[in-house]
């Protein structure tokens, strides 16, 4: 199987070559012969594909085979899940331009809002279909540096001093990068404000307005000291670790603490901020594929199966933070306290955020050129 999933997960890589050098037609051709190929069985095998993004690989490995031994125990049916990974915008891209996803496990809900919103694959209200708002687990953003942390970063406001390299992926194409980005974006307003509990119901307008201008030049000054913008919260890791640039690299919580197992702490340590953003990473049925798959009821139980208890200690297990209190209470060491705002809460939610800050033409763009 594993090989199967490597061979898939190379189809979407080639699929992005192809992008570049073929018209779009060609490629909506190729894309739905990936996704169609995908359905066919062997054995009466039923196949499904969960397009991801990209810290998730070992997690869903895990819940793939979990959720495979309890298909088969309660219904008879034996079923391989394919994976596709990438950036989480990317992602979105993709499933738009017709890659056969049944179901998208994504890092943000805007990014399953432009499916969408593009496509009509799925419903207007897919987040209140399952619960949590579709988020089973949550994340929160932190950093990462190298061992005795030589250029003493302890919080946001160490990020813009000179001398410093910050390693974070591209807000235009990872979920991770947006979250990084809103999240040191809420440091620096509450940096001037105070307390960020209902920024946007509590501070007169003049007074946030001048606290926004503080905030675009603070994260413009982050950025400056960023030396290069991977395409996806692995890669950036990647780049940090591996390749050994930077001094310190932002990103999910879990992908922090996955580095730190796997690399070891005697290289790196975390450093948890002061402040950080509740992040919620969110998952949907893609309803006109699965019907058109014949997929829909073996894909709404693979989603309400990460809400068992199966599903969130896996998920704890694997360093994402579980809706369920019992098992959170029960991993409560994998997971340092930190002081959260919401996005909700400090920029209206997901499509006002994204409006703002990542659309063409929004802040980000003019803080990055």
């Amino acid at each position: 199987m594993h090989k199967q999933i490597r061979e898939f997960e190379t189809n979407q890589e080639n699929v992005i070559y192809m992008r570049r050098t073929i018209g779009i037609s060609q490629l909506l051709f190729l894309l739905v012969l990936v996704g169609c190929g995908s359905r066919s069985t062997d054995n009466d095998t039923i196949k499904l594909l969960n397009v991801s993004y990209d810290p998730t690989r070992e997690f869903y490995q895990e819940f793939n085979h979990e959720f495979s031994k309890h298909w088969k125990s309660t219904e008879g049916q034996n079923i391989e899940i394919l994976m596709s990974h990438g950036g989480s915008g990317s992602q979105a891209r993709a499933v738009i331009e017709g890659l056969n996803a049944d179901v998208v496990t994504l890092a943000l809900a805007q990014d399953v809002n432009a499916i969408h919103e593009q496509s009509g694959l799925l419903p207007a209200d897919w987040q209140s279909l399952l619960p949590h708002n579709s988020a089973p687990y949550t994340s929160t953003i932190v950093f990462l540096v190298r061992k005795g942390n030589p250029k003493n970063i302890r919080d946001w406001d160490d990020l813009i001093r000179d001398g410093v390299q910050v390693i974070t992926p591209n807000p235009k194409t990872s979920g991770a990068a947006r979250w990084n980005y809103l999240a040191m974006w809420g440091f620096a307003l509450k940096q001037e404000l105070g307390d960020l509990s209902n920024v946007r119901d509590t501070i007169h307008i003049d007074e946030l307005k001048s606290a926004e201008i503080y905030a675009t030049e603070f994260v413009s000054r982050v950025f400056q000291n960023v030396p290069v913008l991977d395409q996806a919260a692995r890669a950036a890791t990647n780049t940090f670790v591996q390749r050994e640039i930077g001094d310190v690299l932002i990103n999910w919580e879990n992908e922090v603490l996955l580095a730190l197992e796997r690399f070891g702490s005697e290289n790196f340590e975390i450093v948890v901020p002061s402040v950080s953003i509740l992040a919620e990473p969110t998952v949907a049925l893609i309803d006109r594929n699965v019907d058109q798959n014949g997929t829909r009821s073996i894909a709404k139980s693979y989603l309400e199966y990460l809400y068992s208890d199966v599903g969130q200690d896996l998920a704890a297990k694997h360093y994402y933070r579980p809706r369920s209190q019992s098992i959170l209470d029960r991993h409560s060491d994998k997971f340092v306290p930190i002081s959260l705002f919401t996005i909700d809460d400090v920029f209206g939610g997901w499509s006002e955020a994204n409006d703002k800050h990542f659309s063409p033409g929004g802040i980000f763009d003019t803080i990055y050129r």
